[in-house]
């Protein structure tokens, strides 16, 4: 019976372990579910190290396994084995593998960190350099006149706009700072203070992030996002919720005694339920809020007491009072 080739045997190996690497690889259920723009570009980066990862076990284990078959001591034979010294164009072969991969890695990874907004955070250092280069000498001169007499502003470093929302505010801005051991999360435009983030879906957000102590770090996992928060250093996280439901926040830098319990949640609304949320609280944190909780019906007017209602029955303040003096 005729041997069938050692080649032969590698080729059919190779072929079933870049199977089973693939659809491991691109099946698992290691991730939590997508709830950003941002995190399929992770997903796919971890998938294609997951698929590589499982391909070497298979090959570096499946190579252990059958010489632990192929070279086992056989009973009555106690001679030596065979005396091997080293096999140059195996070490190179298994030198340049890993390192062609880890090249190829680092090409794809910087180009998702990119993709992801990572070299233009807000307040970049070179975006000034940026500006001037493209717009010529003049430019150049005004800025470096101007940057002379104006105090110099502090880089901002972080994930900032991705390469399709460069130069292009966002849709949301939230300042978040981070005390041992809770979240503070404080709306500029709307005067809202929380210990939640609340965020519409589709919007796109940017939270400036700061330390008030220690270094803490602010991670949603759903998101595939994760930011240092910096005493004195501001940093900047920048994203779209792309899936309505509640999603941990997780402090990832050991901050103190009680690190595991700074947790609270961001809630991504539709956006009706935002708009909802956002009147609510500009309602409950406004300064007259004694007034507001406290006031007695039975002391308004007809108009005061229906005044709230003016929306729901279709209706304007203005007619709303026409109608009451008319009565």
């Amino acid at each position: 019976m005729q041997q069938v080739p050692v080649s032969l045997w590698t080729l059919v190996a190779g072929i079933v372990v870049t199977a089973i690497s693939i659809w491991i690889g691109q099946n698992h259920t290691l991730m939590p579910v997508q709830a950003s723009l941002q995190a399929p570009l992770v997903d796919g980066f971890f998938n294609v190290m997951f698929t590589i990862a499982i391909a070497l076990f298979l090959v570096v284990e499946g190579t252990i396994v059958l010489f632990l078959i192929q070279f086992r001591h056989r009973k009555g034979d106690d001679t030596d084995g065979v005396r091997v010294e080293g096999n140059v164009p195996l070490e190179i072969f298994w030198t340049a593998i890993p390192t062609v991969i880890v090249l190829c890695l680092g090409i794809y990874s910087v180009d998702v960190f990119n993709q992801m907004g990572g070299f233009e955070p807000a307040g970049h250092p070179h975006s000034a350099a940026h500006v001037a280069h493209k717009s010529g000498t003049a430019l150049a001169a005004t800025l470096s006149d101007t940057s002379e007499a104006a105090p110099a502003i502090a880089p901002t470093i972080g994930i900032g706009a991705s390469p399709q929302t460069l130069g292009k505010p966002a849709d949301l801005v939230v300042d978040v700072k981070g005390i041992q051991y809770a979240w503070i999360f404080n709306y500029p435009d709307s005067g809202i203070t929380s210990g939640e983030l609340h965020i519409p879906v589709g919007a796109d957000v940017q939270l400036n992030l700061s330390a008030q102590d220690v270094i803490h770090s602010f991670w949603v996992p759903n998101f595939r996002l994760k930011q240092d928060a910096l005493p004195g250093i501001p940093t900047e996280l920048r994203f779209v919720a792309t899936k309505p439901g509640t999603y941990p926040v997780v402090c990832a830098e050991l901050c103190g005694g009680y690190h595991g319990s700074m947790r609270t949640e961001v809630i991504v609304h539709t956006p009706e339920e935002y708009n909802n949320w956002r009147t609510e609280n500009q309602i409950a944190q406004q300064q007259n809020l004694n007034q507001v909780v406290a006031v007695n019906p039975a002391d308004l007017s007809t108009s005061e007491f229906l005044a709230p209602h003016t929306h729901d029955m279709g209706i304007s303040a203005a007619t709303l009072e026409s109608v009451v003096m008319s009565h």
